[in-house]
């Protein structure tokens, strides 16, 4: 009963409303390559003052991702000095975290269960990420470059929005977890929103399939109608700029 209780496909209740200004931490996971630029294309136009921290996990060894997150970010932090900042004034902050690589290009599936276990082992620690996070700091501990102010403490991401690596897949069963066995701080949090890749025009992609077959995402969207018709998501349009 604990589980069709957490798990987003049997309960469908809404989150309460957030006043605009409030800490929130928003995790984006990002792929490499096409992945990656999906994501941050659909997230041309975010709002800083709503998500005011901003996670990116990114696989090891991938710069590329890393790099795109920083530039991302500077587009963001010159969008926000150019308007009114938000009355609370709390600062628009981010930072970037490294996990193992779920599965390595021509890896041997017998020895993918041990991979994707440190993988999965190296999510709960990104999803906690809590404790004041100092400005152009680095966490040793978690490889992970934080630029958050030192008087703002984050904990569990509001919301995680992935897009089709299998690193994707492992954050959302490390949430789902986290909330079966109502770890302190997880009420009301990680709530998930998986885009299907724009290429993905009449199937699924594997982690698609798999979040979708385990009811384990709030919101699927797919960004092609053919895919809308056959019930595998909600179809917005086509979300990639």
């Amino acid at each position: 009963l604990r589980l069709l209780y957490i798990l987003p496909a049997f309960n469908v209740t809404k989150p309460p409303r957030r006043p605009r200004g409030q800490p929130t931490r928003l995790l984006v996971v990002l792929g490499s390559g096409g992945h990656t630029a999906e994501m941050l294309s659909i997230l041309q136009g975010l709002d800083p003052t709503l998500y005011t921290h901003r996670s990116y996990v990114i696989s090891s060894g991938d710069e590329f991702s890393a790099l795109k997150a920083i530039e991302f970010e500077s587009t963001l932090d010159s969008a926000l000095s150019q308007r009114k900042r938000d009355s609370t004034n709390i600062p628009s902050t981010y930072d970037i975290s490294l996990v193992p690589r779920a599965r390595n290009i021509h890896q041997p599936l017998i020895t993918t269960p041990l991979s994707s276990l440190r993988c999965l082992l190296a999510c709960f620690a990104v999803l906690r990420a809590s404790g004041t996070q100092r400005r152009s700091g680095t966490n040793t501990d978690q490889g992970s470059d934080y630029l958050c102010a030192d008087d703002i403490q984050y904990a569990y991401p509001e919301l995680i929005v992935a897009n089709g690596p299998a690193t994707a897949v492992l954050i959302i069963v490390a949430s789902l977890l986290l909330r079966i066995f109502s770890v302190r701080g997880t009420e009301g949090k990680m709530r998930t929103i998986y885009v299907e890749s724009w290429a993905r025009v009449s199937t699924l992609s594997l982690s698609g399939q798999i979040l979708k077959a385990g009811g384990m995402v709030n919101r699927m969207l797919v960004q092609w109608e053919t895919l809308a018709r056959n019930g595998q998501g909600e179809f917005r349009g086509a979300l990639v700029q």
